[in-house]
């Protein structure tokens, strides 16, 4: 098993890991050394086991405040997709809806325009009352 050694709070650790974890515990005992770091900035050197004991619980503050967020983000995505399946659900209704219109003879379409203005006119009301309810 690999050995590495890691560099917290200007102390040296050795610790043997699985191999192919070398560069995920160093990503990680680098997170704790820069907390390590503010520690003794805000308070000074202090005992080895209370830097790392504060230093661990300062990252696990971070890691829950980022589960917050990460939780609060799932409900926001998960209303929006209900959102966009309601619309498309709608827009598909309204689709069906404007199909059954029947269309005017070809005939009507040079001899009528100003029924097939009409009738246009009232679709377009039509789908601006569905788009309205909708909202």
């Amino acid at each position: 098993m690999p050995e590495i050694v890691l560099e917290i709070g200007g102390r040296s650790f050795t610790l043997v890991c699985d191999p192919g974890e070398e560069s995920s515990l160093k990503k990680a005992a680098e997170m704790l050394a820069v907390e390590a770091l503010r520690l003794e900035d805000a308070i000074g050197r202090v005992p080895e086991s209370r830097m790392l004991l504060m230093a661990g619980l300062m990252l696990a503050d971070r890691t829950k405040e980022m589960e917050t967020a990460c939780q609060l983000s799932d409900t926001r995505l998960k209303t929006l997709e209900d959102r966009l399946l309601e619309s498309e659900a709608k827009l598909a209704a309204m689709t069906v809806e404007m199909n059954k219109t029947p269309e005017p003879p070809e005939e009507d379409l040079f001899n009528n325009g100003e029924a097939i203005s009409q009738s246009l006119s009232k679709s377009v009301g039509r789908l601006e009352a569905m788009i309205d309810a909708s909202a």
